[in-house]
């Protein structure tokens, strides 16, 4: 088609428009804790259901593709993009009015939509791509996913401005590609599935994918998730915890985002030399060895090579699974990428951001409640807080240990800025967490270095256990090189077929 760098140039902007809602989404982590008191398993939940959301869509629009058509999808992803942003201005009066539990609603579910509209655009995409690309799949994948660490660069450089413009505006950013790949949508013309060319069925597509290769690559898949989205999800609040600066560890994530958009240009030539899978097997084991650097990390020196590792590692993993994906099954490329990303973007959402959160709280509080347990009892939270079959745990309020760590400036500021209408029903909350500072600011000096130890130390054993998800991925693509060696394309057994049940 004449206009297919157009459309990929539309692709390329939907995922600039889903890294920027997930690098300034990243960047508020630590404002949304402080203003909110949520803990770090429920500021997980909420970046969890921007991935969940994610998924699920992935899966179902995949399978609606061949019905309603590239377009009419993409229109549906813009129309979620901007109810999203909408909701977003919402958040800070309904908490003002009905407390913590009411805004967590509104963010959860303002990231599920805005995570329903990424995965419309995620499921349409892939497949698009390689339709356009049939010759260089895996290359152009990565060039089509440079738009996503792109789209990280500009949200963590929006992060900047935290300080002095409203963080529902910073979020909403990620409108101005929407708008631009919208009016792209609407005004070119897209080609055809392989189902709508009559190229094959969708019994055909699913029988052609069931086998242990295809298995394996999805399990591989939930573990490319879980390490690259669920890990990135909160890569710079815990480098900026372990530096101590915020700025410092925005800074790291632009910086590998970066690095990651100017790599993912030389999928093809590498992929030449040491194939696919080659690729990812080297990947896996470079991205253990950066978390557990920046797990062990000191100083800003030793952050930035810690963090080069990780980006360089977790660079090719996602675009270039898809490429396997496309390579070997080429007339399944629809239905298959769209299971795929779902299993990815599930494993993120269900397991990484949560998972990474409850890890964060289970050793911070752990740690805090053996070395001072006094402390643990004046900040923990209210409730607890459970993730899948691992126990019950209480983590540490994040809006009482930034009191703590600022020495209630940012609570007294909120009192005197509104003055005699303090006793209004839109301060509830924010009263509780005055009341609570009144009542235990006497021990602000003696509280304020355990909670700090104890939050840096549930940030490195948070990163070190994570670690191991891409060694589990280096095995399974060991398994993958090993087993399947020179695997039999799906077109030659589609020859093969055809010429068993031709005629003599």
């Amino acid at each position: 088609m004449d206009n297919r760098k157009k459309l990929l140039i539309a692709g390329i902007l939907t995922l600039i428009a889903a890294g920027i809602g997930f690098g300034v989404r990243g960047g508020l982590l630590g404002i949304w804790a402080g203003q909110y008191g949520f803990t770090m398993t429920e500021l997980g939940q909420i970046t969890g259901g921007g991935l969940v959301g994610f998924g699920v869509v992935i899966l179902f629009a995949g399978f609606l593709i061949d019905v309603i058509g590239y377009k009419k999808l993409l229109m549906a992803a813009l129309v979620c993009h901007v109810v999203s942003a909408a909701m977003l201005f919402m958040a800070t009066p309904v908490f003002n009015a009905s407390g913590k539990d009411a805004v967590y609603a509104i963010l959860y579910w303002s990231m599920f939509i805005f995570a329903v509209g990424n995965g419309i655009c995620e499921a349409v995409i892939n497949p698009l791509t390689a339709t356009l690309f049939p010759d260089q799949k895996t290359h152009y994948l990565n060039i089509l996913h440079a738009g996503w660490p792109a789209g990280l660069v500009l949200g963590g450089l929006i992060v900047f401005a935290s300080s002095i413009v409203a963080w529902e505006i910073l979020m909403a950013a990620f409108l101005i590609p929407v708008l631009i790949y919208g009016f792209i949508v609407l005004t070119e013309t897209f080609p055809q599935t392989a189902a709508q060319g009559g190229n094959i069925s969708y019994g055909g597509m699913i029988g052609r994918l069931i086998g242990p290769f295809f298995l394996i690559l999805l399990l591989a898949h939930a573990c490319v998730g879980y390490v690259e989205l669920g890990t990135d999800s909160w890569i710079n609040k815990i480098t900026g915890s372990i530096l101590n600066s915020e700025s410092t560890g925005t800074t790291l994530f632009i910086y590998t985002s970066l690095l990651m958009t100017i790599l993912r240009f030389f999928a093809g030539p590498i992929v030449h030399r040491i194939s696919s899978l080659g690729l990812l097997l080297v990947s896996a084991v470079i991205g253990a060895c950066g978390l557990y650097l920046i797990s062990i990390g000191t100083n800003v020196g030793f952050m930035f090579l810690a963090a080069s590792v990780y980006a360089v590692g977790k660079t090719f993993l996602w675009p270039t699974m898809l490429g396997v994906l496309g390579e070997r099954y080429p007339n399944s490329a629809t239905v298959g990428m769209a299971i795929m990303g779902c299993v990815g973007m599930l494993s993120a959402g269900l397991l990484g951001g949560p998972g990474i959160g409850y890890k964060q709280d289970y050793y911070a509080s752990q740690q805090l409640e053996q070395a001072a347990p006094e402390t643990f009892e004046r900040v923990k939270a209210p409730n607890e807080n459970q993730f899948l079959v691992f126990p019950a745990i209480t983590g540490l309020d994040g809006a009482k240990s930034k009191m703590i760590q600022d020495s209630g400036a940012a609570i007294e500021a909120d009192r005197e800025l509104a003055g005699e209408d303090w006793d209004d029903p839109k301060y509830e909350e924010l009263r509780k967490q005055y009341t609570w500072w009144e009542t235990n600011k006497e021990f602000a000096v003696v509280d304020s270095e355990p909670v700090s130890v104890a939050t840096l130390y549930g940030s490195r054993m948070a990163l070190r256990v994570t670690a191991l998800v891409p060694c589990t991925m280096a095995v399974l693509y060991l398994i993958l090189l090993v087993g399947f060696k020179a695997p039999k394309h799906e077109n030659e057994e589609l020859v093969a077929e055809l010429e068993a049940e031709a005629p003599a």
